[in-house]
């Protein structure tokens, strides 16, 4: 195999290449990519068996056909180092050779037929399209509420729902809970009843795809997997298995304590009062009253911090506390103006909509 590309097109392969490869794995053959050249194309493959990515590189002269396998890191290294543009590469068995102007590495790698197969999009139809933007902007809005405990499997991942025109994206890690909605270009057939949870560690690769206009995502769901197709990038990812939390008993209908709040200016309240809390007493309180709401945090050793900012309300005053990370996570991902926050009793959840299109349930915490 003998092929001539540009170094910047494979540095950005090998930049979503990484967050599939595995530094510690039984099977060394894991922490390798494998590289297939034919006709005018030159393809690169990753796995670590639960997730896949199949990356086309066309910007290649191919002099030789063939396949190399080499080890991941290494190929990133040399790759990000050299100074040359154009790089050329030229294999025979399981020996790289990588040539720029001043430089020749020979890199050994392994046998090509025993890397596991990494699964193509293929020819059949997609079962949805999702603009790429909208998916990223989903993705974005409720990754971040994802469990990060590894024995609370279910909630790993994100659920996908398909709602006529809508795909609902939720998320939960038993604490709070984010919901948002993101338009269809094609929605599954109405008799399709699908409902699956997708890793949070495919979608964070989603998310790292570069953005360009007009692309979209197809997605396909085969067995026990889900297949996503970009412009030059097939991702393939196992699905969650279990059953998600029935999230919808969880979102308050009840409330009547209902605000408008700038979202900068309530970002910049919980950022500010939270700055000296503790490990011990890290929660911030909210007190509601008809003309402000209050933010206020504090600790034994460090002192205590309060910000204020006017608001329209003529119901009850309250006081509410809750986990200031929480309500960061949430409101720097609100990218308009103005938010709603609906409130209940001390003891019940916290509510947060932006439009029709997200939703963050939270937790109360006891702050006496």
């Amino acid at each position: 195999m003998k092929v001539t590309f540009n170094r910047s097109a494979l540095a950005e392969a090998l930049g979503l290449m990484t967050a599939i490869v595995p530094s510690r794995t039984p099977k060394p053959i894991l922490k390798c990519v494998r590289i297939a050249v034919s006709g005018k194309e030159m393809r690169i493959c990753a796995t670590n068996l639960e997730l896949g990515l199949d990356y086309l590189v066309s910007e290649v002269e191919v002099d030789t056909e063939g396949e190399v396998v080499i080890e991941a890191e290494r190929l990133t290294a040399i790759v990000r180092e050299s100074v040359e543009d154009v790089l050329v590469l030229e294999s025979s068995e399981t020996t790289c050779e990588i040539r720029g102007m001043d430089s020749h590495f020979t890199v050994y790698g392994q046998d090509p037929k025993q890397y596991p197969k990494v699964p193509s999009f293929g020819t059949g139809a997609a079962d949805m399209v999702i603009a790429l933007e909208q998916l990223q902007s989903g993705i974005e809005q409720c990754l971040f509420a994802t469990a990060k405990e590894s024995s609370r499997y279910a909630i790993n991942g994100v659920l996908w729902e398909p709602k006529g025109k809508k795909l609902l994206l939720v998320a939960t890690d038993g604490r709070r809970l984010a919901r948002c909605r993101v338009d269809l270009q094609q929605a599954p057939s109405e008799s399709s009843e699908l409902k699956v949870i997708v890793p949070a560690k495919t979608l964070a690769l989603v998310e790292k795809l570069g953005k360009r206009d007009k692309d979209v995502v197809n997605v396909k769901f085969v067995d026990n997997q889900v297949l996503l197709s970009c412009a030059n990038v097939v991702i393939s990812s196992n699905l969650v298995e279990g059953n998600f939390p029935k999230y919808e008993d969880i979102i308050p209908t009840d409330y009547d304590k209902k605000i408008t709040l700038s979202t900068e200016a309530a970002l910049s309240g919980v950022r500010r009062a939270s700055l000296l809390t503790s490990e011990d007493s890290k929660g911030v309180k909210l007190s509601l009253k008809s003309d402000s709401l209050v933010f206020s945090g504090s600790s034994p050793e460090a002192g205590a911090a309060e910000v204020s900012m006017p608001v329209q309300y003529s119901g009850e005053p309250m006081d509410i506390g809750f986990n200031p990370q929480f309500l960061i996570d949430a409101l720097r991902v609100i990218h308009v103006p103005e938010f709603e926050m609906e409130l209940g009793q001390p003891d019940r959840p916290g509510l947060v909509r932006s439009g029709n299109d997200f939703l963050y349930v939270l937790m109360p915490i006891n702050l006496s």
